[in-house]
């Protein structure tokens, strides 16, 4: 049976994380928990090579780093976009198929046009050629040992151009199943919110959901 970590009103939660944008939407997400989250980053903590093979073995490292280094309950989260057609490409490696920016940051249009460069190259032209889907691995670890893990997945269609300027990463070239725009073109609440029987419709959220409903008891501790 797997550990049960729980969370309540006030309790700090690191982010294990250096990404603003991910820091960004887990804000937005657990807004309503009354939780201290702090991000990795902003403690100043180092930042674990990410030596796994599997987006599950990430998130370990990420939140066991985490944890141990500020002796605090840690919620890592290791996403990426798994493209169908060229072998499940990126897929752990999603950012890194980014590569770096001039400011030192990842590229993500660099990394979009790889993707499309690589379908290009295996003529996967049609829409049901370019399936893919965002997966996320949240592992909620504790400065024991002690860890649990949530998983959630998006499933949708890559397209081009990139379309819209919200969200980040690959979300402008991703039209999720059941919608005529890229989650960089859908507002916020829409792709990732959470609220009582209601779930966003991001990979990210629909790990979140699981979250909630084990740590924090499917609601906010008052």
């Amino acid at each position: 049976m797997a550990d049960k970590l729980t969370l309540r009103r006030g309790d700090r939660l690191v982010l294990a994380t250096h990404n603003a944008g991910k820091l960004a939407e887990f804000k937005e997400l657990l807004a309503p928990f009354g939780l201290d989250l702090v991000s990795a980053g902003q403690l100043g903590l180092p930042e674990p090579e990410e030596t796994g093979t599997t987006f599950i073995e990430n998130a370990r490292i990420k939140a066991h780093a985490a944890a141990a280094a500020a002796g605090n309950i840690a919620l890592a989260d290791d996403s990426g976009l798994s493209v169908n057609a060229i072998g499940g490409k990126p897929g752990v490696y999603t950012a890194d198929w980014a590569g770096s920016s001039a400011h030192g940051g990842r590229d993500y249009m660099v990394g979009m046009r790889r993707v499309e460069d690589a379908l290009q190259a295996v003529g996967a032209i049609t829409p049901g050629d370019r399936r893919g889907a965002f997966n996320a691995t949240l592992c909620l670890a504790h400065p024991d040992g002690r860890e649990v893990i949530y998983e959630g997945k998006a499933e949708g269609t890559l397209v081009w151009p990139p379309r819209g300027d919200k969200g980040f990463g690959f979300d402008p070239v991703f039209m999720p199943d059941g919608y005529d725009i890229t989650f960089g073109e859908m507002p916020s609440e829409a792709k990732h919110s959470w609220a009582p029987g209601k779930v966003g419709l991001s990979h990210r959220a629909r790990a979140f959901a699981k979250f909630v409903d084990d740590a924090l008891g499917g609601g906010v501790e008052h």
